[in-house]
């Protein structure tokens, strides 16, 4: 006798549920794989992230350490002008100190006038 086609289409059916239970089952593999992958990329993206930040911190502090002497190399060069700048008034009001009272006391008065207008 053979196989009647309700027969057939039960077979073929629990056929085809075996599969989709298989398939089930493999899906389910796949993604929790994929999961302990993206897991494991995590930790190591993490990982990586902690050492660039820790990286660029230490070169902030490192920056930081030197801004301090560059500011102090700054500092001395602007003094080293002052002083510079103060011995050549200086040199000019020995050279001509006529002219330098002159100018000096232009200056106060200019000073004075201003400092007079704007009290009005």
């Amino acid at each position: 006798m053979s196989p009647s086609s309700t027969d057939a289409m039960k077979t073929n059916l629990g056929q085809a549920g075996a599969h989709l239970k298989n398939a089930a089952t493999d899906a389910g593999s796949a993604i929790r794989n994929a999961a302990q992958v993206a897991g494991e990329e995590l930790k190591v993206g993490r990982a990586a992230v902690k050492s660039d930040l820790a990286d660029s911190a230490l070169a902030g502090i490192a920056a930081l350490e030197e801004g301090g002497g560059a500011a102090k190399e700054q500092v001395d060069v602007l003094m080293d002008k002052g002083r510079d700048l103060i011995d050549s008034a200086a040199d000019l009001i020995r050279e001509r100190p006529i002219a330098s009272f002159g100018v000096a006391f232009a200056a106060g008065w200019i000073i004075a006038k201003l400092a007079r207008s704007g009290d009005r």
